[in-house]
């Protein structure tokens, strides 16, 4: 009888090992290169090199507004899967609202936020604008003409410049924003006329700035960033703090014990050196919350944009 017992808690327990070392199943909600699909991918490689997870992972890309296409089928696909994780951002937050998408960050288990790409503040090298005083005295004297640029309509910029206005007292429904697929188009339409100012993450402008195609009058931070002679919006009196940061969310009704499985192998790639040499790779800031942190963050983010979307009019 004690071998019986004995064999059959091993069977058990080889069963429940053999089960935490089913591959991981990612969804990366936009294409392959982007944002999404980095959050989703290095994670897996860092803890890999670092022995924290090494049974693999599945990877699938799925695009389209605003991260929403992808949300739907994980959750459709997912439902009760331990192994099965997602990367997102606030991207996704204002997409689920401009799309009204059936499926919300309600319907997923929050796990960790890992990144933040702080944004940008630039002007045309030759604009006479040069400083966010002169910025703020240009919107207020006439929104309309200040035309500003940087990513998809209701994304990160776009936020970003309403949070400025709404701030600084003019409506932000009067900006003049203008959308751009991509950040060099964004710096091509500045140093050609056609923009005022644009808005977009350091990864991304910093190198067009060295480069001397543009010149950055302030940035999103709490406080500056080093390598670049801008100060907060904070600081320059405009009490306005955000990035694009990007975080990690698990399946819908996963188990508590998969819940801490996953949020113990975050916590040791958070304090590997391989994950640190990724940050500085990619140029992104640590911007680590895991669990019901993440979890109330989330709700915060929420609120807060669906707020600004309210208030430029592309949300009732």
């Amino acid at each position: 009888m004690i071998r019986t017992v004995f064999a059959a808690t091993v069977a058990v327990s080889v069963s429940a090992l053999a089960a935490l070392a089913d591959p991981a199943v990612v969804m990366a909600p936009g294409g392959a290169g982007g944002g999404y699909d980095a959050t989703a991918r290095l994670p897996f490689e860092a803890m890999a090199a670092e022995g924290i997870f090494t049974d693999g992972a599945t990877f699938t890309n799925k695009g389209g507004a605003g991260g929403t296409i992808g949300l739907t089928e994980f959750v459709n696909s997912s439902r009760g899967n331990d192994n099965a994780v997602m990367s997102m951002g606030v991207i996704m937050v204002g997409g689920i609202l401009l799309n009204n998408s059936p499926v919300t960050l309600k319907d997923v288990t929050p796990l960790v936020r890992l990144t933040n790409d702080t944004g940008v503040v630039a002007v045309g090298p030759d604009s006479p604008i040069q400083s966010v005083e002169d910025l703020v005295a240009a919107l207020k004297a006439d929104p309309g003409a200040v035309a500003v640029g940087g990513g998809s309509a209701g994304g990160v910029d776009h936020i970003a410049a309403a949070l400025v206005a709404k701030e600084i007292g003019v409506d932000p429904a009067k900006l003049n924003y203008i959308p751009y697929d991509s950040g060099a188009e964004t710096v091509t339409a500045l140093g050609g006329g056609a923009l005022t100012v644009a808005i977009s993450g350091v990864s991304e402008f910093k190198p067009m700035a060295d480069a001397g195609r543009i010149r950055i009058i302030a940035v999103t931070s709490e406080g500056r960033i080093d390598g670049i002679d801008a100060p907060s919006l904070t600081e320059a009196g405009i009490n306005v703090v955000i990035g694009n940061w990007r975080g990690i969310v698990g399946a819908p009704d996963m188990t508590a014990e998969g819940k801490a499985m996953w949020l113990d192998r975050f916590g040791k790639m958070h304090d590997s050196q391989a994950w640190k040499d990724i940050l500085a790779k990619q140029g992104w800031v640590d911007a680590y919350l895991a669990g019901d942190d993440f979890a109330a963050f989330l709700a915060e983010e929420e609120v807060r944009t669906g707020t600004v979307l309210k208030d430029v009019g592309l949300i009732q």
